[in-house]
């Protein structure tokens, strides 16, 4: 038999070594691959404005992946923001604004920009 203070030290230890043990992925919310994939994506969102630096209301978006030329499109809304989500980092991207008769010039995001959320903000100006 064993004595209580040998015992009480055993379970001690298995406590301490059940500690040890990393907490389960379904515990952490996210598994390893996840958060891989998800360190591998950016975002890219800002305001467009009209050339009175008011925000442009219903301005169309354009995001342009340079790698497969795909584009998505976002329309404003009163407060004249965007925002395109899970963005390849290993991607070029290039973003344009028009609404109506004005644009703005295209920005890029390069694979060479690290930032997680890229800001890009964009004035409208008259077509040229």
């Amino acid at each position: 038999m064993l004595t209580k203070s040998v015992r009480a030290a055993a379970i001690l230890a298995l406590i301490a070594g059940f500690a040890a043990l990393p907490a389960a992925p379904a515990l952490q919310g996210q598994s390893r691959a996840e958060k891989r994939a998800e360190a591998k994506l950016r975002s890219a969102s800002g305001v467009i404005t009209g050339a009175d630096d008011m925000p442009a209301a219903g301005a169309v978006v354009q995001l342009k992946d340079m790698h497969t030329m795909q584009v998505r499109s976002f329309i404003t809304q009163a407060d004249g923001t965007y925002h395109f989500y899970e963005l390849k980092t290993d991607t070029d991207y290039q973003i344009s604004a028009r609404s109506g008769e004005t644009n703005a010039p295209p920005k890029t995001v390069s694979v060479f920009d690290t930032r997680k959320e890229a800001i890009l903000n964009f004035k409208l100006e008259a077509k040229k």
